[in-house]
């Protein structure tokens, strides 16, 4: 697990109630799911923005939530915020089974753009998707997925066939085998100063000559 939340449990839900509980400090919160009956919660500010300030990572990990004696292994569905203050309002968060498998956005990460052709020759790397919805166990939910650039001209694409994913782990889009990124040529003025260059290295070896 990645992170525990310490919460108490509320009473009572609706406005009135969640106001109450911001009112004394805390973030109004609810576990659902797992064909159990939702729970009302209340849990630390500082907790929850610490975990938050993960960025994307926070929800496409697991965690538990520590309820008295009782711990809920849940994943965090969605915060939301107060239009001015940016302060948690609410959280919502999905209760998981052991043998669970649960959507998730995991960020992609691009490595060695020093070592493709294309990017090499001033070409631009167009990224289609900075994330992938992927259908993960809960036990196996990747912190990221690895794309590398090593070897791409001009023109190449990378497609989700491509990528070497985690046993038992599988993209949601499963009809089509979608693009992930490309590497595109360069504009017209990136092209124009590649050729310049080109056009410079020629006439240095031909004085050198």
């Amino acid at each position: 697990m990645s992170y525990v939340l310490t919460a108490q449990k509320r009473e009572t839900a609706g406005k009135g109630a969640a106001r109450a509980i911001r009112r004394e400090g805390l973030v109004p919160a609810v576990i659902y799911g797992d064909k159990k009956d939702p729970v009302s919660i209340a849990i630390s500010p500082k907790e929850l923005w610490k975990e938050l300030h993960t960025g994307q990572t926070f929800f496409a990990s697991t965690g538990e939530i520590q309820l008295g004696k009782a711990k809920e292994t849940v994943i965090c569905r969605d915060v939301q915020f107060h239009p001015v203050t940016d302060q948690p309002l609410h959280a919502d968060f999905l209760r998981l089974a052991k043998d669970a498998k649960v959507a998730v956005e995991v960020p992609v990460n691009f490595l060695n753009e020093e070592k493709s052709e294309g990017m090499k020759r001033g070409g631009v790397l167009n990224v289609v998707r900075h994330e992938i919805e992927l259908l993960c166990p809960v036990t196996a939910i990747p912190e990221s997925i690895d794309v590398d650039l090593a070897g791409l001209a001009v023109g190449d694409s990378v497609h989700i066939s491509a990528i070497t994913l985690p046993e038992g782990v599988e993209p949601t889009i499963t009809d089509r085998d979608f693009t992930i990124c490309t590497v595109a040529a360069p504009s017209s003025g990136e092209k124009a100063a590649v050729e310049d260059e080109d056009g410079e290295e020629g006439e240095e070896e031909a004085t050198e000559e």
